[in-house]
């Protein structure tokens, strides 16, 4: 598990079919064998460490349904090492495990502060809310609006300038992570004969 706070951004040293070899430097701290590591959201496992980064296995599911492997020798990449059950969580619940891969509609900048739109397959529109939680490319954000398939995201000026977001362009696409919540509400409330949402199943069910 992870929080979406990312600890550094690294640069893609190596990348084939099966593996990605990353330079780093916070996130070797006090990292193992087998360890995982969100790569720009992604959930990997470590298998190599040397003084200047770590590499790990790429599985062809992972690649399907990532941005991995649109990546590139030079690539930017956010990085964040798996939580300790001592941390504080300072964004949100995230698993690594990618639900799709979205767009950047647009990027905009209003003073210090960044307004970023993202746009992602119309099945998903259920599993977002404002004021809810969204992991891109592994960044915890808060949804300022939504509306039909498409997200607005409020960047404040250290996430921004200390992930890969300074670096991304409209029609870029990105790894995105809908909130684990959000997909246990859809899972064990919608599938019931009452589709409707109420405070009665909410709490039915363990929720509130």
């Amino acid at each position: 598990m992870f929080t979406g706070i990312i600890e550094e951004t690294g640069i893609i040293r190596q990348i084939t079919n099966n593996t990605i070899t990353i330079n780093c430097k916070k996130v070797l701290e006090d990292t193992k064998l087998g360890d995982s590591i969100a790569v720009d959201g992604v959930c990997l496992t470590v298998r190599n460490i040397d003084n200047i980064g770590f590499s790990a296995d790429i599985s062809p599911e992972t690649k399907k349904i990532t941005i991995l492997s649109k990546l590139k020798i030079g690539s930017i990449v956010n990085l964040e090492r798996a939580m300790k059950l001592s941390d504080r969580i300072g964004g949100h619940i995230v698993s690594g495990h990618i639900d799709t891969v979205g767009e950047i509609i647009s990027i905009k900048k209003t003073n210090d502060f960044y307004e970023l739109e993202f746009e992602f397959e119309k099945n998903f529109n259920k599993l977002v809310v404002p004021k809810g939680s969204i992991s891109i490319n592994g960044i915890s954000l808060t949804i300022a609006e939504c509306r039909d398939n498409r997200i607005k995201t409020a960047i404040i000026p250290h996430t921004f300038e200390n992930t890969v977001l300074k670096l991304s362009k409209e029609k870029d696409n990105v790894n995105i992570e809908f909130d684990i919540l959000a997909k246990y509400v859809e899972k064990n409330l919608l599938s019931k004969d009452n589709n409707k949402i109420t405070m009665d199943i909410l709490q039915e069910n363990g929720f509130l």
